[in-house]
């Protein structure tokens, strides 16, 4: 499988000169591209597209109206930004469009509305989520005001950049302090989004109420049980993964909202094997739990590992596993397999690791095992 980097491409590289070239009469498309391909091969995803973004600010007209026309004029006409879709003669579309939008978010500022409806329409054949964020940070009450008006629109990938757009902790994006301090703006937007005909732009607004829930934990867990009754199994998939962090940590108003009591259960065993592994093995675990109430019980059990880290005490990573009842008295086992493996997110150091079970909310119990690297 070639890596992300290769999205960006000399035949992508390619595709934007071709159609530069057509808005530029006197534009210089093989010092252009031999300009950028110089530099290509040595750099990541993020950094290949900077260099185009660099690239194109410096051969676009310097005037902001001149500049936008530009673009809006090398943009595909097939407005459906479909994964897999790729620029071509007609236009640009896909990857190539996210250097594009990064000129757009340095640059527009000074004509503040014409550079967010220019972005709207960038949208439309990928995505502008990284670069509607400057605007926010500008002046987040006029573009709020102006994006609120866009949840209506026909086009699922513009109304996703409404609700992904403004996520105050949007990863590998610009924070928005303004809205992680106070998000209540956002919630209106969001709950004219919530029953959304696109699950891309329902899995949007989850993402946005998980990102607020780490700052705002009380006010989501609210809003999950005021957005759960009569709420149909769409908006409900939408609430449990917007309090996937609040379960994994045991938020009482999000057990709650999701009728979770306090667990009323033992464990009789939790057993690990093998005791000893290398980094790159999988470990296997077995649960047995007794419920030690008369009543049956919806329980959601995750299992969390803890892990060495090169000093201090070791930190914790929360699983999701799985969601059972258990009739009064009943007695469950339950197995599962994980791959301790190496992963670009986390690093592991050789040492005594852990693994106990979250059940409601509630840990319960420890096992350990010997990591060798």
């Amino acid at each position: 499988m070639e890596p992300l980097k290769s999205l960006f491409s000399p035949e992508l590289v390619g595709w934007i000169g071709l159609n530069l070239a057509r808005q530029l009469p006197d534009f210089d498309r093989a010092g252009f591209e031999g300009a950028v391909l110089a530099e290509l091969p040595k750099l990541e995803l993020k950094e290949r597209s900077n260099l185009i973004a660099r690239h194109l600010d410096e051969v676009l007209p310097r005037e902001l109206a001149a500049r936008f026309a530009v673009i809006r004029a090398m943009l595909h006409p097939d407005e459906d930004a479909q994964t897999g879709k790729r620029s071509d003669a007609e236009g640009l579309r896909g990857w190539a469009i996210l250097p594009l939008c990064a000129v757009v978010g340095q640059c527009g500022l000074p004509e503040f509305e014409a550079a967010l409806q220019l972005l709207k329409e960038m949208t439309k054949r990928f995505s502008a989520e990284f670069d509607v964020r400057p605007f926010l940070r500008a002046d987040q009450d006029r573009a709020l005001r102006l994006m609120r008006g866009w949840v209506l629109d026909p086009n699922p990938h513009v109304r996703r950049l409404v609700s992904e757009g403004t996520r105050p902790r949007l990863p590998w994006a610009m924070r928005l302090p303004g809205l992680i301090a106070d998000p209540t703006p956002l919630l209106p937007i969001l709950q004219a989004l919530r029953d959304d005909d696109s699950d891309y732009v329902r899995r949007s607004v989850a993402n946005s109420l998980n990102d607020i829930a780490k700052d705002h934990p009380d006010l989501v867990a609210d809003l999950a049980a005021d957005w759960l009754r009569g709420a149909g199994p769409s908006r409900q998939r939408l609430v449990r993964h917007a309090c996937r962090s609040l379960i994994k940590s045991g938020h009482p108003g999000a057990m709650r909202a999701f009728g979770l009591a306090p667990p009323q259960v033992e464990l009789v065993a939790l057993r690990l094997g093998p005791p000893r592994l290398r980094l790159g093995q999988a470990l296997e675990f077995e649960v047995e739990l007794r419920s030690t109430s008369a009543d049956r019980q919806d329980l959601v059990i995750d299992y969390v590992l803890h892990l060495c880290r090169q000093r201090g005490p070791r930190s914790q990573k929360v699983f999701k596993w799985k969601r059972i009842v258990l009739a009064g008295g009943e007695t469950v086992t339950l197995t599962r397999t994980h791959g301790i493996v190496p992963v670009t997110t986390r690093r592991y150091y050789a040492g005594l690791h852990g693994l106990s079970l979250r059940i409601n909310g509630k840990d319960n119990g420890l096992a350990e095992f010997q990591l060798e690297i």
